[in-house]
């Protein structure tokens, strides 16, 4: 399998397989070669249809019955390979060379690459595209860059300061403490503080434990597993207990979160209900809803165990089988790739759960969580010892 950008008399062209076939796209214009003129490319692919847009012009591939996964094990290369013989035949018209010219902003998948010295895997013969102090985004926030003799300065929009309009002017004078980062509230021209997993107060300056997590709606946890590389895939397994008074949120979600097409496994309320949605691959995502609505926001304490068999899910609340399905009677995907990731409660600051999770979910979560077990592990895993943000003590008012 391979998906092949290239330059071929001056047309963008995009070709991919996924097991089958060759597809081939190719701009409808050329690209100018006066080595001033910034072109914008978009391409991709969508099951096995494809698009190629360039400078807004868009060409597409319909699709046809086929392979729609792109199973690629291999580095990315960019503007070069560092062996031509790595090149599939098929992937360029003609015998692939090495790209001259200029690249910036690449975007895999939402992602931005960090094109730096140090970000990448490695590399040959890079140099400085800009040539000036100012480079490519220099200045955040929309700020202007402008090359001065001792090197640059920005010119930042009227709520940005700083040397390169990295800071909110609402946090400018901020006193949060140490364990904090600053949000900036430009709606009441103030600031708030997020307090990292340990600390709470106004300032986060007051130290605290906590074997029960207080959610209060723009915190998460992040859990890192460290048993990951031995465990059996085919067989996970979580459980944990929660209460809360809210219809709507996101209690947990086990998976990496970076781009749709990574495997995961959610729980999570909607309409009051207990929702379960599992990916074993090829984005498809398989929501299961427990039938019975309200059982779940009661502000009690309820126990929630989900269990998948290879491609068979089972759900238990307050130790009753409450769903029971076998997503993929096929076994085309029989394994939970997680990545050794679980968020609990919802996602990194700034990122919205109803986005993050394609509406699948609609809030973060408010109320508690404590008992967070991991497969058939004998221990609890200590949240305290997570990564997280603007988590309480749950402990009391139980």
């Amino acid at each position: 399998d391979f998906l092949c950008i290239s330059l071929v008399n001056g047309f963008p062209q995009l070709r991919y397989n996924l097991g089958d076939r060759t597809i081939t796209l190719q701009t409808l214009q050329k690209v100018h070669a006066n080595g001033n003129t910034w072109h914008s490319l978009n391409a991709g692919r969508v099951g096995n249809e494809g698009y190629l847009d360039l400078d807004g012009i868009n060409v597409t591939q319909k699709a046809s019955p086929g392979m729609n996964a792109l199973d690629t094990h291999t580095d990315f290369f960019v503007g070069g390979v560092s062996s031509l013989n790595l090149v599939n035949p098929m992937a360029t018209e003609i015998e692939p060379t090495g790209f001259t010219g200029c690249i910036r902003e690449i975007v895999i998948n939402n992602r931005e690459l960090n094109l730096t010295v140090t970000d990448p895997k490695g590399g040959a013969n890079i140099g400085d595209c800009d040539g000036t102090d100012c480079g490519y985004a220099v200045c955040k926030n929309n700020g202007t860059c402008q090359v001065e003799n001792s090197g640059f300065s920005c010119s930042c929009p009227r709520e940005w300061t700083g040397t390169t309009c990295e800071q909110s002017i609402y946090c400018s004078q901020n006193m949060c403490g140490s364990h904090a980062l600053c949000i900036p509230q430009p709606s009441s021209f103030s600031y708030t503080c997020a307090c990292t997993l340990g600390w709470t107060g106004k300032y986060c300056n007051n130290k605290i434990k906590f074997y029960i997590a207080k959610f209060v709606g723009n915190s998460y946890i992040k859990y890192t597993d460290p048993f990951y590389g031995k465990r059996d895939l085919q067989y996970s397994r979580l459980s944990l207990n929660f209460t809360t008074t809210q219809t709507e949120g996101l209690i947990a979600w086990m998976g990496k979160s970076e781009d749709e097409g990574n495997d995961f496994l959610a729980i999570g309320l909607a309409n009051g209900t207990l929702k379960v949605v599992i990916n074993l691959g090829e984005r498809i995502s398989v929501p299961l809803m427990h039938s019975k609505y309200f059982t779940c926001s009661d502000g009690r304490w309820h126990f929630i165990t989900v269990v998948q068999n290879q491609t068979c899910i089972k759900a238990y609340l307050d130790e009753e089988l409450i769903l029971f399905e076998d997503i993929d009677p096929q076994r085309k995907y029989t394994a939970l790739n997680y990545g050794g990731i679980c968020y609990f409660g919802g996602f990194e600051i700034g990122r919205k759960v109803n986005i993050v999770t394609t509406g699948l979910f609609q809030k973060e979560f408010f109320g508690k969580i404590k008992d967070v077990v991991l497969f058939q592990d004998s221990k609890k895993i200590q949240l305290m010892k997570a990564e997280g943000y603007n988590i309480h003590d749950g402990n009391s008012g139980n």
